[in-house]
């Protein structure tokens, strides 16, 4: 594929934005060659500003679940928009919305919003440490909450492409309260506990992590989590900015039956546009100001577009009866496609699906955990991707990303794609030889 537009569009935005950029990942560094411009986007293709189309396994990073520019979801913001955009005071759609993940997220109870999933993080964190008077917060390695500073070590999703997960700038009296262990190491944890007993406010994890590809819990891990922090009498803090919606309309807590304490939104409860949410049980939403005295505010927090996008999306999800029915079955065929191909052509691979969600690391695996999960090979995802991408395949440009299937991909869409998959295996073996 010819790409001149977005080499040109890439040149252009170099010269005023750093690294040409507005999110790390987007810069194809994991992957080489330069980042592809989109235009536009309908249902499950994206098309570049080279007039190229693409079936979309991205979908922004997991918000789009029923696709692009819904029909629905355009028109919810078309109307907002026409009411004004903004006006730093309360709106019913606010209340809407909230109703809407209060019924379907089990343990939210209240929630608040913010205008990222970033904000939503930070403000559970900082909630957690007033709501216990304790400073220790614990998080996993791989797991990415965002890009606030006491998140970026041993992070995932870009700050891994980027070989910094110890990003410089974040001050070492933040790191020093910020505890890591291994994702899915029980013992690790209990060790953690036991040296920091009463110190700990609260533990934060992926329950099903998205951001270094995706890694799913071993059996009965997320249940001993939640038993320590209820031992130790930390908060359990589930963020499911990626996994809300997702992998079940309550997310990976109704999947999976633990309850956290405080649970983070994103994506998909804002349709495509700006917004993250945190909530939990009411006596300790309770703290947060003006009823209590852990301080949260926003100019932008439940923007009226961004409520609007997220009640057309969610009243999509809520009244589709056997959505994620169909998600799973089409996810599953992918994933098994996949795992078919790359075992036929003898590569080495690993590959897992949840919901709507999906992931394969290339190597044997098996993958548990961040250290595993740096054993894939790098060189031929960046390979993969660009073979992919000239045949109108759009998957993450990093190895250590989750993909997405929507509610407007089709069996034909996922047939394409292993079709696709088969011939670019073929011709990078090839090339090898």
């Amino acid at each position: 594929m010819n790409f001149e537009r977005s080499i040109s569009a890439f040149a252009r935005a170099k010269n005023v934005i750093p690294g040409g950029v507005n999110s790390s990942v987007r810069a194809f560094k994991a992957v080489g060659g330069t980042p592809v411009f989109m235009r536009s986007g309908a249902g499950a293709t994206i098309t570049d500003v080279d007039g190229h189309a693409f079936i979309d396994y991205v979908l922004s990073w997991g918000p789009l679940i029923v696709g692009h520019a819904h029909p629905a979801v355009v028109k919810a913001i078309q109307t907002a928009a026409t009411r004004g955009s903004s006006f730093g005071a309360p709106t019913e759609a606010e209340s809407e919305l909230a109703e809407l993940i209060v019924t379907m997220v089990p343990s939210v109870e209240k929630v608040r919003f913010t205008s990222s999933g970033t904000e939503a993080t930070m403000n559970a964190i900082r909630l957690a440490r007033g709501y216990t008077r304790r400073d220790k917060i614990v998080k996993f390695s791989g797991c990415y909450h965002g890009a606030a500073d006491g998140f970026l070590i041993a992070a995932g999703s870009s700050a891994l492409t980027l070989g910094v997960p110890n990003s410089p700038g974040v001050p070492k009296s933040t790191a020093s309260d910020t505890l890591v262990a291994p994702y899915n190491d029980t013992a690790a944890l209990e060790a953690i506990f036991a040296q920091y007993a009463g110190e700990i406010a609260g533990v934060i994890i992926e329950p099903y992590v998205g951001n270094m590809g995706l890694v799913l819990p071993r059996d009965g891990y997320l249940e001993r989590v939640r038993e320590l922090c209820t031992q130790h009498k930390a908060l359990l803090i589930f963020d499911e900015v990626m996994t809300g919606f997702r992998v079940a309309r309550g997310g990976v807590q109704e999947r999976a039956g633990i309850m956290p304490d405080l649970t983070t939104l994103g994506k998909v409860i804002g349709g495509g546009l700006p917004v993250g949410a945190f909530g939990g049980r009411d006596e300790i939403m309770a703290y947060l100001t003006p009823e209590g005295p852990v301080f949260h505010a926003g100019t932008l927090s439940g923007n009226p577009l961004a409520m609007a996008a997220g009640i057309a999306t969610l009243k999509l999800v809520r009244d589709d009866a056997t959505l994620y029915d169909r998600l799973e079955v089409l996810t599953k065929l992918l994933t098994d496609g996949l795992r078919e191909l790359f075992a036929k052509h003898g590569v080495p691979h690993t590959t897992a699906y949840a919901g709507s969600m999906f992931g394969f690391f290339l190597h044997p695996g098996p993958v548990t955990d961040l250290e595993s999960a740096m054993k894939s090979d790098t060189a031929l995802y960046a390979k993969f991707f660009h073979a992919m991408l000239d045949r109108g395949i759009y998957f993450a440009p990093s190895q250590f990303e989750a993909g997405f299937v929507s509610s407007v991909h089709t069996t034909r869409d996922v047939e394409v794609t292993l079709a696709a998959a088969d011939a670019s295996l073929a011709e990078i073996l090839a090339s090898a030889r």
